[in-house]
């Protein structure tokens, strides 16, 4: 099923390898390729999660005293380590392979967050362990995305792309809600500077376990392929087959019109990877770079600061702040859960747009029943899920839309790219509203109201301009979205020039 080619294109190769994996049945082999990959957000929801439900404890003398600055800097600089995590390991996923990374880049987010539970004071040094440790926590988990994003599209059927996308990205909440609770028990039955140090180690703990579970997938074979490795690709797919066939499904007959001849591209870097996005699919990058930064800002600004605003504007206790979080968890996973599969059948563009807007306008209303004092902490919480019901879903599709509207070659660092644009102006987030919120005992309602309006209209400028560049990729296969750079029928290629073809092999 993958040959050489023979005739004038020397060094081609054709394959059906692509086609092969589009037309299988779902089955037991993609539900643990999910749960294993898929651990990825369910380690940064926890990660993220964990932070937010500490960080007024985090402040308080009983543990490390910290001024709330730090503590939200200290988030900052998780997100900033994601960046460089998934620049420096989205380059490699491309080069080296996806299945290469997944083992590296979860260790290093183990190392990284085992090790900030080390943090002893509030002093200099301290802080500096603190802010490192979180750096390298979030290099892990940057890097994560970035392979694993592109192994599950590469992976999947194209008929189940969008919904298990969009519930893969959900599970980020299943971990938040793990890190919720976690931090609750802990919280409350333990002494406050064991309790916080015991909540770093929550996702460590759960990522040795998955280790076990990874070493068992195969690399992806549409990877195999288009980096010239056709006998390599051949065992993989002819791995997934067997897995699947076992489990007493049949074999769809594979679309012989669907045949991929290519020749395997060089090597890339990032200054090739801009060429190709910004000359090739100049929309496609605005409207990637358009939902994850949009996204990404109205969840670190409202998520890092939740505790405190609980605290601060409703005098929650820092102990019964998770308790909050866990509706906002369950609102944000049901979601994608339930609106998934409209975005293969209703379609990408008509999903992406409304859930972008519509959760845009709900945060606009809440911004304004707070700002005339009318909500408390439980009502407060309530709108919050029902805004982030929307928004959790649209923001899952943006991850996917990078994901898929790029040609493979470039896929993880395409992800990375824009996943580093949008945590680079997520960042400032969590920087922002803690000025809002300030440091003294009474904190000004008005400022929130401002940061509140404000990420509710940058969340409907994303919708806007998906209603604009938005591409209708459901059902569709990756090849026929964005054809390899190999590809001999790419145009620029040789054979769209109108060279003779390959000769069948």
């Amino acid at each position: 099923m993958s040959q050489p080619a023979a005739g004038p294109e020397s060094g081609a190769i054709r394959s059906l390898i692509p086609a092969r994996i589009d037309r299988l049945p779902w089955s037991p082999f993609h539900t643990r390729l999910v749960a294993a990959l898929g651990v990825a957000w369910v380690l940064d929801g926890l990660e993220i999660t964990v932070v937010s439900s500490i960080a007024a404890l985090l402040t308080k003398p009983e543990s490390l005293n910290l001024p709330a600055v730090v503590v939200t800097g200290s988030a900052s600089v998780y997100l900033l380590g994601e960046v460089a995590g998934a620049l420096f390991f989205g380059h490699l996923s491309d080069r080296l392979g996806r299945r290469n990374l997944f083992i590296l880049t979860l260790a290093i987010y183990l190392i990284g967050s085992g090790l900030t539970a080390l943090t002893l004071s509030n002093g200099p040094v301290s802080i500096g362990w603190l802010f490192l440790t979180r750096f390298i926590a979030g290099m892990g988990i940057g890097g994560e995305y970035a392979a694993i994003n592109s192994a599950i599209d590469e992976l999947i059927p194209a008929q189940y792309r969008g919904r298990i996308d969009l519930l893969v990205n959900g599970t980020y909440w299943l971990g938040a809600l793990f890190g919720t609770l976690g931090s609750f028990i802990l919280l409350n039955e333990l002494e406050p500077n064991l309790a916080w140090r015991l909540a770093f180690l929550l996702g460590p703990v759960l990522g040795l376990i998955i280790i076990i579970v990874r070493r068992n997938l195969p690399e992806s074979p549409r990877w195999q392929i288009m980096n010239g490795r056709a006998e390599e690709a051949e065992a993989s797919i002819s791995q997934i087959e067997r897995e699947v066939e076992r489990t007493g499904r049949a074999l769809p007959p594979v679309d012989e019109s669907k045949v991929l001849e290519l020749r395997p591209a060089e090597k890339i870097g990032y200054v090739q990877l801009t060429k190709v996005l910004f000359k090739e699919y100049p929309t496609r990058a605005v409207l990637g770079a358009s939902l994850m930064i949009t996204q990404s800002f109205l969840y670190n600004s409202i998520f890092f600061t939740y505790t405190i605003v609980l605290a601060k504007f409703y005098g929650v206790p820092a102990e019964s702040a998770p308790v909050y979080l866990i509706a906002f968890c369950i609102g944000n996973f049901l979601g994608p859960l339930l609106l998934g599969r409209f975005f293969d059948t209703v379609g990408r563009k008509v999903m992406i747009s409304g859930t972008y807007i519509l959760s845009g306008i709900l945060l606009a209303i809440s911004a304004v029943l707070f700002n005339q004092g009318m909500l408390t902490a439980m009502t407060q919480t309530l709108a919050w899920c029902l805004i982030f019901f929307f928004a959790s879903a649209g923001a899952s599709a943006g991850y996917l839309t990078v994901s898929e509207l790029f040609p493979l070659e470039v896929r993880a660092k395409a992800i990375a790219v824009f996943f580093c644009i949008a945590q680079a102006f997520g960042a400032l987030g969590p920087v922002i509203y803690g000025k809002l919120i300030g440091e003294g005992p009474d904190p000004d309602v008005g400022n929130m109201f401002i940061g509140f309006m404000m990420a509710a209209v940058i969340m409907i400028i994303g919708g806007l301009v998906a209603v604009v560049f938005g591409v209708n990729a459901e059902g569709k296969s990756l090849e026929d979205l964005a054809p390899p750079l190999g590809s001999l029928d790419r145009p620029g290629s040789a054979r769209a020039e109108g060279a003779a073809p390959p000769s069948p092999a």
